[in-house]
This record gives structure tokens, sequence and C-alpha cells, in this order.
């Protein structure tokens, strides 16, 4: 039931099976998890960052005594109770817990840039999903042009969405986003198994997916799909397209469904 507190404390589930019976089970709500970036040790006290506070009271309207989850991306959490000064939550920390809820191997997305919000949509999932990083490809028919201030703001905007996703998904290390590169530049770097996906490829995702070890990198294209350059490039690197099913799907789906599937059929 909604108090002046707000719902982050329990929520209620209510079950009628005739006039005779009627009752409620309170099924508590987990705390809020907030990212923290600096060191954090047990038994502190610090400030919550000013965006970070103003979520807290405004959106959530937590309380002097409230506990919440604090974490700084380099693994583990902390529970924590708040202290309301004015327009400062103050934070005191609990003993870390080291928990840890990453893949078991480590996924690396390629990703074609997308255009519009659809790129938001696949950093969001990407972090759900485990994704331990993602390379935005500025690929020669993306439809998404950055460079300069453009290019820093929206990193930025991808950023953030990892923050805000990672908090929400129960994740404690942060999916890095890395600056937009070539195709050619960014298969020069990757270590382990690489797979591209493509419409034409001949060989099936399950069997590429055999020679999975302990690193995977899916290579997805954009909208317009990878140029013939580009799919050189990949040959040159020994890499050959994979098939994902019979359809063609759309670039902010197929990556998201690549990484779903292969945490499935590897154990991860």
């Amino acid at each position: 039931m909604d108090d002046a507190r707000g719902t982050h404390q329990s929520t209620t589930l209510k079950y009628r099976g005739d006039k005779a019976s009627d009752f409620t089970i309170p099924a508590p709500m987990p705390a809020p998890r907030f990212f923290c970036p600096t060191p954090l040790q047990a038994r502190q006290q610090i400030a919550l960052p000013a965006t970070t506070a103003h979520h807290a009271l405004r959106a959530l309207r937590l309380v002097d005594g409230d506990v919440v989850t604090l974490f700084n991306g380099e693994g583990g959490e902390y529970p924590a109770t708040l202290k309301i000064s004015g327009r400062e939550v103050l934070a005191t920390l609990g003993d870390f817990e080291n928990i840890d809820s990453e893949l078991k191997g480590k996924i690396r997305l390629v990703q074609g840039i997308a255009s519009g919000d659809k790129m938001d949509w696949v950093v969001e999932k990407a972090v759900e999903l485990g994704v331990s990083d993602l390379y935005p490809i500025a690929a020669e028919r993306s439809v998404l042009k950055l460079i300069g201030t453009r290019l820093e703001k929206r990193l930025q905007h991808w950023r953030a969405i990892v923050t805000a996703a990672s908090e929400q998904s129960g994740r404690n290390r942060l999916l890095q986003v890395h600056e937009p590169a070539s195709l050619s530049r960014c298969l020069g770097t990757l270590t382990g198994l690489t797979l591209v996906c493509h419409p034409e490829g001949k060989q099936t995702f399950a069997t590429a997916l055999a020679r999975a070890d302990r690193e995977l990198n899916l290579v997805v294209g954009p909208e317009g799909g990878w140029s013939p350059g580009e799919l050189d490039h990949a040959r040159g690197h020994g890499l050959e397209g994979i098939q994902f099913g019979p359809r063609i799907l759309r670039t902010e789906t197929a990556g998201i469904a690549l990484v779903a599937a292969a945490t499935a059929v590897l154990g991860w």
C-alpha cells in the first residue's frame, strides 16, 4: 500500500478465493541501489552525489533511517543507512557484501551504431544481460554520425544509461562503453571467439558456439548492414558470417537476442 514514504519499503499481494477467505501477503521490496563513483569502505559515512541525493529525496521519497545499497562498479556492494540533512543525504555504510551477478564467461557486443533511441535500448539491455563491453562501431552504413562535442555528449548519455541499468538490474560491475571506432580497428583489439552476424552466413550460431571458451565477441551491423569493404576486413581477420535463424533481425534486436541465446546455450 502507498504511504507518505512511497512504495520502496514493501508492497502487498491480495488474494480473494471466495466470500469467506481474504488474506494479504506482505512482499518486501529490495532496497534502492545507488552507484557511487568513489572508494567505499565499511563504517564510513559519505554524502551521496547531488543528483543521486535529489533522486532519493524527490523521486523515491526516502527518509532518515531508510536502508539502501551502494556500489562503485568495482564489484560487491554495501548496505547503507541514510541520514537526511536538508538537501544533503548522508549514508553510513555497513559491512562489504561480495555479491557478484556477472556471467561465467565474458561477452563483448560489437554493435554498429544505430539511430534514434535504438542504441539506448541496446545499451540498457546489454547491461541487463551481463555484457562486459560494448564497442560502438562507426560503420560505413550507420545512419547516425558522431563527431566532436556530439560524440562526447552521446558517450556520456550511454554511460548514464549503464549506471541506471546497473542500479536496476543488480550488477555491481559496470559495462564499459568504448569510444566509437571502425570495424577493422576494433577487430584488431579483440581476444577470444569472434562471430559476425550476417543473414547470408554459412554457419549456424549454435554450431559456431561450440568453439567458445571463456570469451565471446558478437558483431552486429547497423541498420544498413555491413559494407562489402567491412566484410572483407572481417574475412581478413579470419572471420566468416554466422546465421541466427531464417529471419532477418533488426539491428537493435540481433545483438540482444544473440547474447541471450549464447548465455543459455553456454550455461553462463
